[in-house]
């Protein structure tokens, strides 16, 4: 039960500085999530996204700044093994099973539902 209120909590907690972002920071839903996941890679790259994972489980995963901790990932392990080209393509490597269930659920959302206005 404990490990639920902690996802929960830190989960909650990302989703309340988007808001806040949005609400406070007057920045438009797209900056907003830009910022979020650059926060995710720059935590990625200073070794704070792990620890926060482990400590918060789901709360910490389904986010958007866990996917720019994924791009960090990608890109840092590539680099390591194949150099500065490895960049680019651990990016790609990593992530390229999520962006294409975006666009291919996103394509068939597209063909069930009607846009209004």
């Amino acid at each position: 039960m404990e490990a639920y209120l902690t996802a929960f909590v830190v989960g909650g907690l990302i989703c309340v500085i988007g808001q806040l972002l949005m609400d406070v920071g007057k920045l438009t839903p797209a900056h907003t999530m830009s910022t979020l996941v650059v926060a995710g890679a720059v935590l990625a790259g200073l070794g704070l996204y792990e620890p926060l994972i482990d400590f918060a489980g789901a709360g910490a995963t389904v986010p958007i700044t866990s996917f720019g901790n994924s791009l960090a990932h990608g890109a840092m392990a590539e680099a390591e093994s194949t150099g500065i080209v490895g960049i680019l393509t651990g990016i790609f490597e990593v992530t390229s099973a999520g962006i294409s269930a975006a666009i291919i659920f996103g394509f068939i959302a597209s063909l069930l539902v009607r846009a209004k206005g």
